[in-house]
């Protein structure tokens, strides 16, 4: 859906990257990213296939460039709880532990670019506009986290199914679809498991958006918001 960078040539290792204008390495001219991805490697995982568990060495950072991602967190009595969902484009791996805290798996197939961890860490020192967009980064997820303490801890299951569409919507908006179009590449135990919900609530919670006609099915994983204000509201309660 992204048009792709203009500017490099075929046989530039990144030609082609669909990505690059939104992720980490936008802020890199043609050269730094030559240098940059030299330094890297390309990781395939099937659906379902995890890039790394919970308490794995934390060795190594990612970009996505397709597919999708979540983060999970296996709670003292055996529940998952999921921490978020990754698109093409976002960043992972970093840490300020040792250790990876969550387990990060594929939703469907994945590709990603791999950077040890050394190595980035180096490429920032001598790239410092790298560093100044990381620390965005950084600044956005933060906020991400935070918007999910509220939308856990106060929110009713109709405005929690209704904020993560919105949402969900938007991260589509950002790869180019339609605006009110949304892809849903992860399973309803998924969604579930991310809202703190059960997975009849979130079924339930769908069925009542059609009946109401906010929302359309238009295929097994993807919909569209036929109702934006009256969903706004609902979100905001």
């Amino acid at each position: 859906m992204i048009d792709v960078q203009p500017g490099l040539k075929q046989d530039h290792p990144c030609f082609g990257c669909a990505v690059r204008e939104i992720s980490l390495c936008g802020v890199l001219d043609n050269d730094e990213l030559l240098e940059y991805r030299r330094t890297g490697s390309t990781v395939s995982l099937e659906s379902g296939k995890p890039l790394f568990f919970e308490g794995d060495p934390a060795d190594a950072v990612f970009t996505i460039t397709t597919g999708a991602l979540r983060l999970s967190k296996l709670l003292a009595d055996g529940r998952r709880q999921i921490a978020g969902f990754l698109f093409p484009g976002d960043f992972l791996g970093l840490t300020v532990e040792d250790v990876h805290l969550f387990t990060a798996e594929a939703v469907v197939p994945s590709e990603l670019c791999r950077f040890s961890r050394p190595r980035f860490e180096r490429f920032l020192d001598e790239h410092p506009h790298m560093g100044r967009r990381l620390f965005a980064v950084a600044a956005h997820e933060l906020a991400a986290a935070r918007l999910q303490v509220v939308l856990l801890g106060r929110k009713t299951a109709t405005e929690k199914v209704v904020s993560f569409l919105l949402w969900l919507a938007s991260r589509c908006r950002k790869h180019g679809y339609l605006a009110d179009d949304v892809e849903l590449p992860m399973t309803r135990t998924d969604i579930a498991d991310y809202l703190g919900l059960r997975i009849e609530t979130v079924s339930r919670e769908l069925s009542g958006l059609r009946a109401r006609h906010m929302i359309k099915l238009t295929g097994m994983h993807s919909l569209q918001l036929l109702n934006k204000p009256a969903l706004q509201a609902l979100a905001e309660g």
